[in-house]
């Protein structure tokens, strides 16, 4: 309720995560990742409730014996929270209140608690004391869920965010439909649902922006500084188009991909109305949350589009992906590229400044590297004349050619759908005539220039995966 009364998102859980996410190091998050997908966040907010849990519990046993032993726990555990919150990029004059107010009100309890059980563990069948810590057990539990609901209520921000969404009016694309012949026989759908879009940032709660408040500045190794506000971004000349995006931490084979159509406007259009600097050659993009990502200022100035985003897929950005503006920039990983939430652009330099991930040991500039999946069958099929069939993807490169091999025998062309454009992925399929058995299907595809994947297989870490994908099918 603290949070909701002071309009901050540093509530003690989110507070510690977010400090956790900015400390924990490369192999640590690719495992998070691995294991929980995009529920990594579930999964790390799962692990500080448990974690408070059993500290929670260790002060509540310590504090019947002497109640300052078990104080110490609660006042350490708030301490921690109002340290990592009053460090946020985003804290304000307020963030730390919250884990404060937290702290205060868990050492009351705990008071209340210790004497009532104190008594109890003195006197084990005195019915009054028992009665008396089942009655405060029962009147803390009713008023977490009120103050809960209440705080929900006074904090409805979310919903104020959803409401003016689904209010906006924006420049929709003439025609939502993918390109002609770009849906291979047998793969899943070319276009991404906004529902079925990966999700991996560094925001363990979500900004809430209405569009009303949005502002951008634009300056640094500039002649003129530009600030803009949503109203003054839909004035100017907006482009629609079809971007594939891919996470660095994707693994060989994974599904941190996606592909949708994209709405904006063109980032060159605006650095060049902003004058840059001859000796430029980045941006340093800030989010909301404080989150920043270095771009080279080449990918942003050429014939790729890069854009301010408002809307993919025809509908304004979801919260989640970065409403109301992000960045779309084809053929590089999100980790330097694709900033949610944005607020701030600075036309810089690579030597001037280390964006989020770069001194945590990811690579600066983050190309994305030619790679392709096998997406049916993944586990079984039966004999005879079996589809297989999938991705690949080289955002502006392209891919010219796709091949499949099975149980490491000669590779086999497959057929390549339509290439609605470089800065997209290509799917393809081939017609196994599949044998009864255990076998293993493999995938390699080539770039525009002929080139072929990678096959040396290498962690997402420093700067994307390679390999060959392989699936084990059993044929019956």
């Amino acid at each position: 309720m603290a949070a909701a009364l002071l309009g901050t998102r540093q509530t003690p859980v989110v507070a510690i995560g977010s400090a956790f996410i900015d400390r924990v190091p490369p192999w640590l998050k690719d495992l998070a990742i691995s294991l929980f997908g995009t529920h990594d966040k579930l999964a790390l907010k799962t692990g500080i409730l448990v974690v408070l849990l059993a500290l929670a519990a260790l002060g509540g046993i310590l504090s019947v014996l002497r109640y300052w032993a078990g104080a110490a726990v609660v006042i350490v555990l708030a301490g921690v929270a109002v340290i990592a919150a009053s460090t946020r990029p985003d804290a304000g004059q307020t963030g730390f209140a919250p884990s404060f107010v937290a702290g205060i009100t868990a050492l009351l309890i705990l008071r209340l608690f210790a004497t009532r059980l104190s008594g109890l563990v003195r006197y084990p069948e005195d019915g009054v004391s028992r009665r008396g810590f089942l009655q405060l057990s029962a009147g803390v539990t009713l008023g977490t869920i009120a103050v809960g609901a209440l705080g929900r209520v006074i904090g409805g921000h979310r919903a104020a965010v959803a409401e003016a969404r689904d209010a906006l009016k924006l420049p929709l694309p003439p025609s939502l439909d993918p390109p002609a012949g770009v849906q291979a026989a047998g793969a899943g759908p070319w276009a991404t649902p906004n529902e079925d879009f990966y999700r991996i940032d560094t925001a363990l709660s979500v900004p809430l922006i209405m569009p009303s408040d949005w502002k951008l500045r634009i300056h640094g190794m500039v002649d003129r500084e530009i600030n803009l506000n949503f109203s003054d971004l839909l004035q100017r000349k907006v482009v629609h188009k079809w971007v594939t995006l891919t996470c660095v931490s994707n693994e060989v084979g994974g599904d941190l991909i996606g592909n949708a159509l994209w709405s904006g406007v063109l980032l060159k259009d605006l650095l060049a109305e902003a004058g840059v600097a001859a000796n430029a050659d980045a941006i340093k993009s800030t989010s909301k949350d404080g989150f920043t990502a270095g771009t080279p200022l080449s990918a942003l100035t050429d014939d790729r589009e890069s854009m301010l985003a408002f809307a993919m897929n025809g509908q304004p950005l979801p919260v989640e992906h970065g409403f109301p503006v992000r960045i779309v920039v084809p053929g590089l990983y999100g980790y330097v590229s694709a900033t949610k939430w944005l607020a701030e652009i600075e036309v810089t330099r690579f030597d001037q400044f280390e964006a989020y991930w770069t001194p945590r040991g990811w690579s600066e500039k983050g190309p994305i590297k030619l790679s392709s999946r096998i997406d049916v069958p993944r586990s079984k099929a039966s004999t005879g004349q079996v589809t297989v069939a999938g991705v690949a993807w080289d955002q502006h490169v392209g891919v010219s050619k796709v091949e499949v091999r099975v149980d490491g025998g000669q590779w086999q062309e497959a057929e390549l759908a339509a290439d609605a454009s470089i800065d997209t992925w290509r799917q393809w399929h081939w017609t196994w005539d599949a044998p009864r058995g255990n076998h293993v299907l493999q995938v390699r595809a080539f770039d525009a220039q002929g080139n072929p994947q990678i096959e040396a297989q290498a962690p997402p870490a420093p700067d994307g995966s390679t390999g060959l994908h392989s699936v084990d099918i059993k044929v019956g």
